[in-house]
């Protein structure tokens, strides 16, 4: 498969998610959710002008890129110029928004002074295993790539020009194609159109169309084709003009901190408004697609590397990252997600010992894990919680109390705390959040307290005379292990574990979000002193902690920077907080995506683009404010 670790643009709906380069190739096509199940190994388009050979529009030489979404929108679109030929060509990438329906829109506009005879050419390759054989078939103007469980349709409104089955990639550097079968084996096949000739100033469109049929719904061909024929017939102008308006409202109506509605007050509180607006338009915009409609699960990012070439994937719901993307959510007004998240989602993947393991696909399936964290239990008990306190809602938290007390139960058994009497308190290892290190973690701890906390609470809510004395002895034995076990007698400094004592930005857990500790106790603030000594890098963002050697390590990371910012925002340190906003601001990308971490030397995003926990800690960042 061709490494393609960035995915530069997102469109999607509820059901299909694509991924595209800088240059308009699309990376990625995930269908029926927006995790599982990705189609694509490569799918290249291209031009054939006059005698030329085939000019690929993600890569020639004379080719120029401009690309932008249209405002406030998923809609996609990626202007290609041919100094060669100077033809323009207008690429729009759009997901219909009631239609499962990838649309690929193409306008030629002849720029030179000689006419140019123009044909397009589209070529489809499928992952593909002993598993998942592709097949392809050509019926009706349609190129069908079937497997057993789906069939990947490409067509257009006009007549397929020529077609190659198999191995299709060196055939089609030439520009023509030809086959005398109508069905082959093989995962790639090509497909060409004829444009037709334009005239110096002369426009021409061409619409692609991408469909997938769910074979174990309808696997006749003859169904299919009917299917396809009916797709063939619709508005495209309509279609776009739908999601246009539609992603244009969702934006508005999910203006939770009023930053469109209250430009003047914005402009006052961040020194670059323009930019911070961007980052918080495309996050709106983002959390839809990374969300399952359906259980409310939440994927870290859209996939980077399938083969896990560089990391252990990343298209998964961690539980940890969902509560903190859920906290966005809600102050973006999309509690209705959340509310997916923890009533349906939680409560499907909740382990019959009370606990949650590490990672999920969307849909609530286990997905491939490698150890425990006790955090992510922990977590979701705090996030109903905090979820709860917006939304005041009675049934939320009864509908979510008998998973919360059995995730408590898992929670008690992990430290080994006596229910009755509190006798004793002593705790099994495991992983930390960033899954780097083994051991008893001041974070995951935090994030217990912070647990059992929110237990109380919730007994509070719905039973007046709630018996949640154990709970409190809980906090109270929990807190004071930490003070004995987790304070560094060198420097008076808190330990993010039992291990090592490296400095590390989770140590901020056990204060925001957690409160396990008070900000101006002495060893906070010492730790405070040394996470800016150690963490702190020459361009002002923070790395994880020291000697993190993640994909080369050194590099700041913006949940760390917007961590620390969350801090001084607590702390009144609004002009630190700022700076520190400030940083991660000017490291988005053209689009406003915010990755995972940020090159110190170029100040560019690096590595996982569109990750949701960076854009959630920027959204909560910029709800403190």
């Amino acid at each position: 498969m061709k490494k393609k670790y960035y995915n530069d643009a997102v469109i999607g709906n509820k059901n299909m998610v694509a991924s595209f380069s800088k240059k308009g190739e699309m990376l990625r096509l995930y269908y029926p959710s927006i995790d599982y199940r990705q189609f694509i190994d490569t799918t290249y388009m291209g031009v054939k002008v006059n005698d030329s050979a085939l000019i690929y529009l993600h890569d020639d030489i004379n080719n120029e890129y401009e690309q932008y979404y249209t405002e406030n929108t998923n809609i996609l679109n990626t202007k290609i110029k041919n100094t060669y030929f100077n033809l323009s060509i207008t690429q729009t990438d759009f997901v219909c928004i009631s239609k499962n329906l990838l649309i690929k829109k193409y306008i030629f506009t002849n720029e030179n002074v000689i006419d140019l005879n123009v044909n397009f050419l589209a070529y489809s390759k499928l992952l593909s295993n002993l598993n998942n054989m592709v097949g392809t078939r050509i019926e009706q103007d349609i190129c069908m790539q079937y497997s057993h469980d789906y069939t990947y349709c490409m067509f257009s409104k006009s007549p397929i020009l020529g077609y190659r089955l198999h191995e299709a990639q060196d055939d089609i550097k030439g520009g023509l194609l030809q086959d005398k079968d109508y069905i082959g084996i093989g995962e790639d096949c090509a497909i060409s159109y004829d444009v037709g000739l334009l005239k110096p100033g002369e426009s021409k469109e061409l619409e692609i169309f991408i469909y997938i049929n769910d074979n174990g719904l309808k696997n006749r061909f003859d169904e299919i084709i009917k299917d396809v024929q009916k797709l063939k017939k619709i508005d495209v102008k309509k279609e776009l003009k739908t999601a246009e308006e539609y992603w244009r409202t969702y934006v508005e109506e999910h203006d939770g901190l009023k930053v469109l509605s209250n430009k003047q007050k914005w402009e006052k509180k961040v020194n670059n408004y323009e930019k911070m607006k961007k980052i918080y338009i495309r996050s709106i915009l983002l959390f839809p697609i990374l969300s399952n409609s359906k259980t409310g699960g939440i994927s870290a990012a859209i996939e980077v590397d399938e083969e896990q070439t560089k990391c252990g994937r990343y298209s998964y719901c961690w539980p940890r990252d969902a509560v903190f993307i859920t906290k966005a959510l809600d102050i973006l007004k999309m509690d209705k997600q959340t509310d997916k998240f923890y009533t349906i989602f939680s409560k499907e993947t909740q382990s019959q010992n009370g606990m949650w393991e590490q990672r999920f696909y969307t849909d609530g399936r286990l997905a491939p894990n490698w150890g425990y964290q006790i955090d992510e239990t922990a977590s979701i008990v705090y996030g109903v919680y905090e979820h709860y306190k917006v939304t005041q809602n009675k049934e939320f938290l009864k509908e979510t109390y008998s998973m919360c007390k059995k995730a408590i139960e898992a929670l008690d058994s992990f430290c080994n705390v006596n229910s009755s009497k509190i006798l004793r308190f002593k705790t099994h290892e495991g992983y930390d959040l960033w899954e780097m290190n083994e051991g008893i973690h001041l974070y995951s701890l935090s994030a217990i307290y912070a647990a059992y906390k929110s237990m109380i609470s919730i007994e509070k809510e719905l039973n007046e005379n709630a018996d949640v004395e154990n709970l409190r002895n809980s906090c109270k034995k929990l807190k004071q292990y930490c003070i004995d076990n987790f304070i560094s007698k060198e420097d008076n400094t808190l330990k993010r574990n039992n291990k090592d004592n490296k400095c590390d930005i989770s140590l901020l857990g056990a204060v925001v979000p957690f409160k396990m500790f008070d900000s101006d106790l002495k060893e906070v603030k010492n730790t405070i002193e040394k996470i800016n000594l150690s963490l702190r890098t020459y361009t002002g963002g923070y790395l994880r902690f020291e000697q993190d050697n993640y994909l080369g390590g050194n590099y700041p990371w913006p949940i760390a920077t917007l961590w620390m910012a969350l801090y001084n925002l607590k702390n009144k340190k609004n002009l630190e907080a700022l700076r520190q906003i400030d940083f991660v601001t000017s490291s988005q990308t053209e689009h406003g995506f915010l990755a995972e971490q940020i090159d110190n030397d170029s100040m560019q995003a690096k590595w996982v683009i569109g990750l949701g926990w960076s854009h959630a800690m920027y959204i909560i960042a910029l709800s403190e404010l």
